[in-house]
């Protein structure tokens, strides 16, 4: 057996790269950058008015002073004229501020008469004017490459005038479930069936991850079936198997396989749950393959697959990420096994409190779909007690 540590490091190492590819703007959201975003226009382009005002001379707007309105300049509609003394120009928030201004009178400290208006407050030069380019100029690199898209940098993007970016391709990840007793959510349950939750529980942990989910039929326990639905995973990206990967009469995923010339990296790692997994390439096509039991699927994705995701999609943060956390309740010593416990977590005192449940079972969802987190038990670890300090995974997918 090997560590879960090197298994990720395999894993990472078989795996290409996806390439790139252009998307509009309004499709970037969630992909990750694959070419850095510069401005190709400044923000503001110009001065602009931060308020609702008159752009004016401070030399001329002081209290009491009366100031002529020569014209007006709404958002869109900049004034083509100059500022010159004794004179104002009518404002609003995103206006262009004209020549010969230098200041905002806002509107509240002003009073409009027929022809103009009179300075109740003398404004102080260059406040309420955002200068061109205060935010950024032209030729900025405003977002750098990898990058997974947020919100807020589609808004930087837009503002920066870039009506397309180039992105990494989501890596196309081909999932099949193996075993005779399984059956898609909503079909009749067989005798000694059980419904196939691992599927669509990878295919949402795939999207999440930012890859593309393709769920091939599931395969029955026989080498040809699992051999045929191998060669339909063909021009994906990696083939995830889930069920037969340990050791029995029944678990042929490596026997299907082997009809594809199989070359296997690895079987088995020290942890639990999750120790019968897969990896290797049928072919060019990287195969891994993971347990049947779901809370077992779920562990081994997010230490391998999502890892996996993120490599191909050229982001540097290829493992999970552990944060402390003090343990509430007492644990037993560990064995040779990486072990990982569901647990909750609650932040309190200014720390983490992970509290592992009871429950364990590889094969229990309930507990899984409450766990906040895995905490993570290194191998031959002794006894821990109320409050010894642990390191946990938080679970956001």
């Amino acid at each position: 057996m090997i560590s879960v540590a090197e298994a990720r490091a395999r894993i990472i190492a078989g795996l290409a790269q996806a390439d790139l590819e252009t998307v509009p703007l309004a499709a970037a959201h969630g992909r990750v950058l694959g070419v850095p975003v510069k401005a190709r226009v400044a923000h503001p382009p110009a001065d602009v008015s931060a308020m609702d005002g008159y752009a004016v001379r401070t030399a001329d707007a002081i209290v009491g002073a009366r100031l002529s309105v020569i014209g007006a300049a709404p958002a869109g509609h900049p004034f083509s004229g100059t500022v010159g003394p004794g004179e104002a120009v009518r404002l609003f928030t995103g206006s262009f501020v004209p020549e010969g201004a230098d200041a905002i009178l806002i509107q509240e400290n002003a009073t409009a008469e027929t022809a103009g208006i009179i300075v109740n407050e003398a404004p102080v030069a260059g406040r309420h004017i955002r200068r061109q380019g205060q935010d950024f100029a032209v030729g900025d690199v405003l977002l750098r490459a990898p990058r997974r898209l947020t919100v807020r940098d589609i808004a930087l993007a837009a503002a920066a005038n870039h009506p397309w970016l180039t992105v990494v391709r989501r890596p196309r990840i081909a999932i099949l479930a193996t075993g005779d007793e399984i059956s898609l959510p909503g079909e009749p349950v067989g005798p000694g069936g059980i419904v196939n939750s691992n599927s669509t529980m990878l295919a949402a942990f795939v999207a999440a991850c930012g890859g593309e989910g393709l769920l091939l039929p599931a395969a029955g326990d026989d080498a040809a079936a699992i051999a045929a639905a191998v060669e339909a995973a063909r021009g994906a990206d990696l083939l995830v198997t889930t069920g037969g990967a340990s050791v029995g009469a029944h678990d042929l995923v490596q026997s299907g396989l082997a009809r594809h010339g199989f070359a296997l990296d690895f079987w088995k790692i020290a942890m639990r749950p999750g120790k019968p997994l897969i990896f290797g390439h049928a072919g060019s096509l990287p195969v891994l393959g993971l347990p049947g039991n779901p809370v077992s699927a779920y562990v081994c994705a997010v230490l391998f697959l999502g890892p996996a995701l993120a490599a191909m999609t050229h982001q540097p943060q290829t493992s999970p990420v552990f944060v402390p956390a003090r343990l509430r309740g007492s644990l037993p010593p560990n064995d040779m096994r990486e072990d990982y416990l569901r647990a909750s977590l609650i932040w309190q005192d200014g720390g983490w409190i992970a509290t592992p449940f009871v429950r364990q079972d590889s094969a229990m969802l309930v507990p899984l779909a409450e766990a906040d987190a895995l905490l993570r038990r290194p191998p031959f670890q002794g006894t821990l007690a109320d409050g010894d300090e642990v390191e946990v995974i938080r679970l956001d997918l």
